[in-house]
């Protein structure tokens, strides 16, 4: 499997980007908009953050879905037998927030916003008639107007060696919703899954940015673009000494928007977490 590093420069990329996501689920980009300084000082601020007793203020209330969740409450993927080894922050606009490290976040997640809908007309743009004819609006229009995009900023502590056996960074998932954008994290560790059950890294170049497409977008386009199962892997000798921070931006469709006939992505949305995670969704 071959993930495509696409530069988003060139008068090419939007048809190698979608021929990438289309044939893998992931690609690449380039030379794009999303400055590498800003996806560095997120970085450093909210690693920063992590090594603080400031998280602590954070901890989300009853069915609050934005603030800090500590090591201990991880999420487990589907089918896995153990939590993933992370603590992470949901930071969302209209969420709690501290202070300091927030500004890092709000400029990430406006320049992830602006990207994924510029990319989601590309995907439209080249997506076969006979597929596109049947959404109910642009794709990119979609994801106007939403609450539920989320920017999940990582924090993969450093391996003591005591960890359970069978334990990862984050165990094989496939991400929910429409299109994910993943700026490079500060360490390697990224893997995708092919059809024949081979793992293969995905390239983290500093400064690149990795999209891959989720189980809306695969379910609003009949399965034209696979969502790709992908992983985060131990890393060993002097890496696992070290932390990676990683800042994905999850792009959702707005609760109201058709994704298929008769049910919208809220319907989609509800259904997948009460599967996943035997909660009751409640609507925007």
């Amino acid at each position: 499997m071959d993930v495509a590093v696409v530069d988003y420069q060139s008068p090419d990329a939007p048809k190698r980007f979608t021929e990438s996501l289309r044939n893998t689920g992931f690609a690449v980009l380039t030379n794009h908009p999303i400055k590498y300084d800003m996806v560095q000082r997120l970085q450093n601020e909210w690693l920063n953050f992590f090594r603080t007793g400031n998280k602590w203020d954070y901890l989300p209330g009853e069915g609050g879905q934005d603030g800090y969740r500590p090591l201990e409450e991880a999420e487990q993927a589907v089918g896995a037998s153990l939590p993933d080894i992370k603590e992470y922050f949901h930071w969302y606009p209209w969420g709690r927030q501290p202070t300091v490290e927030s500004a890092s976040a709000a400029a990430m997640y406006q320049a992830g916003w602006s990207l994924a809908s510029e990319l989601l007309a590309w995907v439209e743009a080249n997506t076969p008639t006979s597929i596109s004819q049947s959404f109910s609006m642009p794709l990119s229009e979609m994801i106007v107007g939403t609450r539920r995009t989320l920017l999940r900023i990582l924090h993969y502590p450093p391996l003591k060696g005591n960890e359970p056996v069978g334990s990862v960074r984050a165990a094989a998932h496939e991400d929910i919703n429409m299109i994910t954008v993943l700026p490079a994290a500060n360490e390697p560790g990224l893997q995708v899954r092919d059809l024949d059950g081979k793992w293969h890294d995905v390239p983290c170049d500093p400064g690149s940015v990795a999209i891959n497409a989720g189980d809306m977008l695969n379910y609003v386009t009949g399965g034209f673009y696979p969502s790709t199962t992908h992983q985060v892997i131990n890393p060993v000798g002097e890496a696992a000494t070290r932390s990676r921070v990683s800042t994905p931006l999850f792009l959702h469709p707005a609760d109201d928007v058709l994704i298929a006939e008769n049910k919208t992505a809220f319907d989609f949305l509800r259904d997948r977490i009460k599967e996943i995670a035997g909660v009751e969704l409640t609507k925007d």
